[in-house]
């Protein structure tokens, strides 16, 4: 085992003896030493149910024959950093998480690892350091949140919360009724209720055969969860005694499983970030255009929120993951995963309990997948948007450029009324350089949409966004500001055009033009120059190819 190398030999005995000083009996020395890296906190509400799963994990461990050793990550909680200096913060603490995972895990020279996750950066963070580190490996995933409901309505957090800033300022919702909201929408533990990133990344993971069947969509206040939780402890021992390291896992067959069923869901166009990170760490090589390419070949077969109706417990009741293979087994790989089974075992064995929120293949809500991938003048290196979120008549748009250098200048003119229908927003130097971190724009798509410009105006940023944003987004732009792109010389009045069905993104202005102006152009002053940030914003790479570090 590889944690004989701190337990056995003359040479030792002064790690044993700090082991003891642990507490471990001399019986369970010879057992696998599993580390169990749990993103526990009080402050995340995807977090704060992971102490209950933490004891089914250890007994599990327990009752497989190794020894738990539990170490903590942090998280951070993309909805309370959402719109102010914290979202900086957010994809940058992806990379921490993974080099965290890797610096616990090699110090102490562990033989497994279990990876208690839940939320937005936190599940690829772990995962990138599973592939990374190389040994066994199983993701828990502390699942979704139940529904909110006030008077007679489900809620959904992400939805119903965020689009109140707008409908407020349009005189739509009183002062009680946002005290309600506020107190109504997330009625408990667990991740956001629809099919946004942390929920999306729960889906690639058992996608991906890093989870056990039926883990991503088990709902966090259940005695499923709990069970599954047990299982994964159990299963580890029983991975480290066959040597199934993660990259026998992460396979090319695995990762494009994953796209196909993120495809299929509909999910955030965050996957284009983590998934790319992912296979770059298990050293399989991903290009953006796969995506599109998958995309364009898979239905999209439920409807989800932020675009569609239903919820994580929706998908949970009609079968879940298992269902969701079922469905799209003809297209699948046969990829093996961690718990024993192949997908096509996993998919025999399902159940497609509803039809509606897991529809045949030939009566799909959309004919393609959940993001397409633009490319062209505005953005050379590609863009990503979440077709499946945006209405049939705002597929194809022309309008001016509103151009704005920050979210917070952006949110100043949503606000202050200054956004017309017919406008195209153009959020800049918020890419993963020049944000730094690459911050979501979820404030300022919520706002358009509960003004009710949701259908009018589109928003193009080199930022990224919520999973939960829906209608004309397109983030993403490569190259960013920062580098130079050539959003960095759009200016107030330009014409833009977008046609998502073409995957085409354009600035309709003369190349003379636009030549003149990058003659011209200087970038704008880094906006952090100290810090864990100001080292980020030097080593981070761009957006397509899925903001990894230089190593």
């Amino acid at each position: 085992m590889k944690s004989d190398l701190i337990k056995k030999g003359l040479e030792r005995v002064p790690h044993r003896a700090l082991l003891y000083a642990t507490g471990i009996p001399r019986s369970e020395m010879n057992k696998p030493f599993i580390g169990v890296a749990t993103s526990f906190t009080d402050i995340i509400p995807g977090h704060a149910g992971m102490r209950d799963l933490e004891r089914f994990i250890e007994k599990g461990v327990h009752t497989g024959g190794g020894y738990p050793f539990f170490f903590g990550i942090p998280g951070i909680c993309d909805g309370i950093a959402m719109g102010h200096r914290g979202m900086h913060y957010s994809l940058a603490s992806r990379e921490l998480i993974a080099d965290m995972v890797e610096t616990v895990a090699e110090a102490h020279q562990l033989d497994g690892l279990v990876l208690l996750t839940n939320c937005d950066k936190i599940t690829p963070g772990m995962l990138m350091a599973a592939a990374r580190v190389n040994v066994p490996s199983i993701v828990v995933t502390a699942g979704p949140m139940m529904s909110g409901h006030l008077r007679g309505k489900r809620l959904s957090f992400v939805n119903d919360a965020y689009e109140a800033i707008g409908k407020y300022k349009k005189g739509l919702l009183t002062n009680s009724d946002l005290a309600e909201l506020e107190v109504c929408s997330c009625p408990g533990a667990g991740s956001c209720q629809g099919m946004y990133t942390a929920n999306t990344m729960a889906c690639v993971t058992e996608a991906l055969g890093m989870s056990l069947p039926g883990c991503a969509t088990a709902l966090a206040v259940s005695s499923k969860k709990r069970r599954l939780a047990f299982e994964s402890g159990s299963r580890i021992v029983e991975l480290v005694k066959k040597n199934i390291t993660p990259r026998k896992i992460l396979t090319q067959k695995a990762f494009e499983n994953a796209i196909r069923v993120d495809m299929a869901l509909g999910g955030s166009t965050n996957t284009v970030l983590h998934i790319p990170a992912i296979a770059h760490e298990a050293e399989v090589s991903l290009s953006l255009e796969l995506f599109d390419k998958i995309s364009s070949k898979t239905p999209h077969i439920s409807n989800m929120l932020p675009g569609g109706t239903h919820y994580l417990e929706d998908l949970d009741y009609a079968g879940g993951i298992p269902a969701v293979f079922k469905r799209l087994k003809s297209s699948l790989n046969n990829a093996a995963t961690i718990s024993g089974m192949k997908t096509f075992d996993i998919a025999d064995k399902a159940e497609i309990i509803d039809p509606e929120v897991i529809r045949p293949l030939n009566k799909a809500y959309h004919k393609e997948g959940g993001i397409a991938v633009l490319k062209g003048s505005l953005a050379p290196d590609g863009a990503v948007v979440k077709q499946t979120a945006v209405s049939s008549n705002m597929m194809r748009f022309k309008g001016k450029a509103r151009v704005f250098n920050s979210e917070e200048n952006t949110m100043k003119a949503i606000l202050s009324g200054k956004i017309r229908p017919g406008d195209v927003v153009v959020i800049r130097y918020e890419g993963p350089k020049g944000g730094p971190g690459m911050r979501e724009m979820l404030n300022a798509t919520a706002t358009i949409a509960g003004m009710g410009m949701g259908e009018s105006v589109a928003l193009i940023t080199d930022g990224r966004f919520s999973g939960g944003t829906r209608g004309p987004c397109i983030g993403h732009v490569s190259p960013e500001a920062m580098e130079g792109g050539p959003i960095a010389i759009v200016r107030d009045g330009d014409i833009i055009s977008i046609d998502i069905p073409k995957r085409k993104i354009d600035l309709l202005v003369k190349e003379e033009e636009i030549t003149k102006r990058f003659k011209t152009h200087k970038a704008i002053k880094p906006k952090i120059n100290k810090g864990w940030l100001a080292r980020y914003a030097k080593l981070v790479t761009s957006a397509s190819t899925g903001a990894v570090m230089k190593s």
